[in-house]
């Protein structure tokens, strides 16, 4: 649910304008395209110019070409705060990975989410690349004030950045509260830690 909005049984187009966006454990970018195109197209459900309106006014009078200047400046916002300025205009393809998880993170903020689904966003990162992922979700919740659930295996990347943990082992839940209650619970020990985390 969000709010009064049951997402179940609804389409992903649907989910996504209820306010739910999503990154995913392997990269769905456009590779040919460049950043600021990949960024762009998480704002698909926000434009409301049709191509008719278009052919019609002419786009230099239309009223999409204001509305697709408003996308770039919410779009140059979202590349600014993740400082992938560097990056604007070069194909993701030609990226390093880890700036790659960057672009997909900063499509899914261009839709403006209630709700960011993270799919193992550590997935396949360094140390240091992990370090930087932890500080963008941190910010992403304490200065845009989005909700955030996260799936990921990284115990340590799980310890920094939550509030609230549910742990699931082979679809069944065994364990779901604070972060140490979670970490210390005999299941999740077994399950995941193998050891007690301090």
């Amino acid at each position: 649910m969000i709010g009064d909005y049951n997402l179940r049984g609804n389409r992903p187009d649907q989910v996504a304008a209820a306010g739910v966006a999503r990154t995913f454990q392997n990269l769905e970018l456009f590779s040919a395209m460049t950043t600021i195109d990949n960024l762009l197209l998480g704002r698909h459900l926000k434009m409301r110019s049709s191509l008719l309106q278009v052919l019609l006014l002419g786009f230099k009078r239309s009223a999409a070409a204001k509305e697709e200047i408003a996308h770039r400046r919410k779009v140059e916002e979202i590349i600014e705060f993740l400082e992938i300025e560097a990056y604007r205009d070069m194909p993701v393809g030609a990226l390093p990975y880890g700036t790659q998880k960057l672009v997909e993170l900063g499509r899914a903020l261009a839709l403006e989410p209630k709700l960011l689904l993270l799919d193992e966003p550590a997935a396949g990162l360094n140390n240091e690349e992990r370090q930087d992922m932890i500080f963008w979700i941190k910010d992403i919740r304490d200065e845009l004030g989005i909700s955030i659930i996260v799936i990921e295996h990284n115990m340590q990347l799980v310890k920094d950045i939550s509030d609230r943990i549910v742990a699931v082992n082979f679809g069944k839940k065994i364990a779901e509260g604070s972060v140490q209650e979670v970490l210390q619970h005999e299941e999740v020990i077994q399950a995941y830690l193998g050891e007690a985390v301090e």
